[in-house]
Parts: C-alpha cells; sequence; structure tokens
C-alpha cells in the first residue's frame, strides 16, 4: 500500500509561505533550501532553517494511511509554487525517492532527498512568559522601524529586548535617534533577560504573530536562541554577539523642560520642510518661546520656510535648537494621540518625545544637528 496523507492547501500553502524567506536565502549548505517533513498520524510537522533563523510549524491531517511517522526533505521553493497553484485537498503520496502530489487530475512528482542532510534543529524549549501576540506585535511596530539596515556598528542592526521583575523593554537607535516602548504588562517573576535580536527575525517574527492576532504567545529560550511560541510555530532565532550601547544616560531629563503641542501641525510643518531638502542634509531651525515654536528652514538651492505653531506648557527661556527633518517625522509616526508630549534642555540635549498609552509607554528621542549644518 503507497504511503499517503492528505492535507487542505490553504492550511498548507499559510506555512509554506512564511518559510520562504528562509528557504530561500542562501547559506553554505544546500539542504537549507529545502523545508523538512515530519509525517505523522494526525498532523504535518514543517521545519526550516537558513542556520541564522529557524521556524517550526504544524498543521492538521484530513487523512493519513501511514503506518509509521516518515521523515522527508522536499525543496522549499517548489513544493510553495506548486501548492500555490492549487486547490481543496491536497493528496501526497510518499515514495523512495519523490512525493507525488495530487489534486483533482493533476498529478505532480518532485524528488525529495534524506532527512540525514538537514542541519541539526533546535530542541528544548524553556519558555519564559506568555504574551499576547497583539499586544507584542504593537511594542515592535513602536521601536521596529529604527533598526538601521546596515550599520557600520554592528550592535545597532538589532532590537535590543530586556525583561525583569518589573518590566519588558524594547529599545532600538540608528545613532541619531533611540526608539524605546516599554510596559509592567509583562515581566518575570524574578531575575533580568537580555537579547539583542537582528533585524531580519523581527521582520519574521511579526507576520507570524500579525496571524497569531489575539492568541498567546510564548516567549522562551532554546540553548542560545530565543524562541517564539504560538499554537502552530515555534520561531527560534540566533542572537547578535555584540553589546548594545549603554543608553541610559542620554534619557536622563534631569532639567529637562516640558512641552507640548499638537502632533498633526509638527508633522505636517516637518514634511513641508521635506519638502526644501532636495536630498542634502541641512538642519531645521526650531525656535522655542512661551506659547510659540517658530520653525525656520532655508535650503539655498531651493527656497526657505518659515513657521509658526502653537506651543503649550513651555516655561522656559527662549531656546534655539536644531533638527533634522526626518528624523524627527520618523518617530512622530508612531505616536497616535493628538496632542504630543516632549521635554528639552538645550541645543545640545536631545528632545525627548513620550507617550503612555494601552498599558505602553513610547520613548522617541532625536539628538540635535551642530548649527554649523544650517
Amino acid at each position: 500500500m503507497k504511503k499517503s496523507f492528505v492535507v487542505l492547501q490553504k492550511d498548507l500553502l499559510l506555512h509554506l509561505s512564511a518559510m520562504q524567506p528562509i528557504c530561500s536565502k542562501r547559506t553554505t549548505l544546500d539542504a537549507t533550501s529545502y523545508i523538512l517533513m515530519q509525517v505523522g498520524y494526525k498532523e504535518l510537522i514543517l521545519k526550516s532553517t537558513d542556520l541564522e533563523i529557524s521556524l517550526q510549524s504544524s498543521c492538521i491531517l484530513e487523512n493519513s494511511n501511514l503506518d509509521e511517522p516518515q521523515t522527508i526533505l522536499v525543496s522549499g521553493k517548489r513544493l510553495f509554487d506548486l501548492v500555490k497553484e492549487l486547490d481543496g485537498a491536497i493528496e501526497f503520496e510518499i515514495a523512495s525517492t519523490q512525493l507525488t502530489v495530487k489534486s483533482g487530475g493533476i498529478n505532480v512528482s518532485l524528488n525529495i532527498k534524506s532527512s540525514e542532510e538537514f542541519p541539526p534543529f533546535p530542541e528544548r524549549i524553556e519558555n519564559l512568559m506568555d504574551l499576547q501576540a497583539s499586544f507584542l506585535v504593537n511594542m515592535l511596530n513602536r521601536v521596529a522601524f529604527l533598526i538601521p539596515q546596515n550599520n557600520s556598528n554592528p550592535a545597532l542592526n538589532g532590537l535590543f529586548l530586556e525583561i525583569n521583575s518589573k518590566e519588558l523593554k524594547m529599545t532600538t537607535t540608528d545613532g541619531h535617534c533611540l526608539a524605546q516602548a516599554k510596559t509592567e504588562k509583562c515581566k518575570l517573576s524574578e531575575g533580568e533577560k537580555k537579547w539583542l535580536l537582528p533585524k531580519r527575525a523581527i521582520i519574521e517574527v511579526k507576520k507570524l504573530l500579525e496571524q497569531a492576532k489575539d492568541a498567546s504567545v510564548f516567549l522562551g529560550e532554546c540553548g542560545n536562541q530565543l524562541v517564539f511560541s504560538g499554537e502552530q510555530f515555534n520561531f527560534f532565532t540566533k542572537l547578535l554577539a555584540q553589546s548594545f550601547p549603554e543608553y541610559s544616560p542620554i534619557l536622563n531629563k534631569t532639567d529637562f523642560i516640558p512641552a507640548r503641542l499638537a502632533k498633526n501641525d509638527l508633522v505636517k510643518s516637518l514634511r513641508r520642510s521635506n519638502c526644501l531638502l532636495s536630498g542634502q542634509f541641512i538642519a531645521t531651525k526650531f525656535e522655542f518661546e512661551k506659547e510659540a515654536l517658530n520653525v525656520y528652514m532655508q535650503n539655498k538651492e531651493v527656497g526657505e520656510l518659515k513657521e509658526k505653531l502653537n506651543l503649550e506648557e513651555f516655561t522656559g527661556s527662549k531656546l534655539d535648537i536644531r533638527f533634522y527633518a526626518p528624523y524627527l517625522l520618523s518617530g512622530l509616526q508612531a505616536f497616535d494621540e493628538e496632542q504630543i508630549n516632549f521635554s528639552l534642555r538645550d541645543n545640545s540635549r536631545p528632545i525627548i518625545f513620550e507617550s503612555d498609552k494601552d498599558d505602553c509607554k513610547l520613548i522617541y528621542l532625536v539628538m540635535p544637528v551642530s548649527p554649523t549644518n544650517i
């Protein structure tokens, strides 16, 4: 009797799609372009790894006549390309060197390899805490945008995740700005954990968390890897070895002056300032005084901008600071409030925007630009 099993196309396609960024990445091992399929009596387990991030997911079988579990390797891209062109229930038949895929009148065979060629896969997860997937995605969205692509300092190319008995914190920086989201909603019963996650891992785990929606997700460790576990997946990522910069001193707000203004007014002003940049690094001058923020920017090749915005609760002396408008704009998009609170001190210290909403506190910091750049 032929060894066969049946799975629904829509379920399988969802898992194969999530694995494509992993199995399509070139590595030193040819086997990483393959997906490991472990077929049991009631469940199909899929595994993919590129030696840096790994994903294990599972889906329920509609039918199976296997008398014992089977494990094979099949090309991840070819299987995905084939399954996305099928519909309904798909029947798979396993032979010694081929996997036959059947759906309706369609019959396609793919060459398979021995599972022994697949690299070792992470095992034995130690769960530390559970979080709501949607809440975790919200926190990631508020800081992940700031992770550089390929900064010359490798320690900046990741997200710094800290958990202790008081709170969970996520921090990112590109050297000019810093974003931090923290919550007391998630904490360890004791001790402290710190991990520096690569940008690529953040991008992929966010996709899985978005699919999980309001379900619970476990955060855990597996050896030297961090693990995000949902009902149908385990996502593993190696960590960056570098040490994240010590950021606490820059967040010290001693003698800083609080203020507030309408977020949309500031954003629109910054966008107009951007229109004059023409690809150049030119600072915008911000003049803070009681009840007013004067914005000034000049590009001799393009034109000049002068605006006056309403400023609330500013009690300090007149203060001139210069910022690069795109730096401010990128972080302000993470704030939902109509009125935005911030603090500043002088023209050599950062401006610090803050929000405390939905059990999550957000901080966005931007360093000023030297007056010589205007």
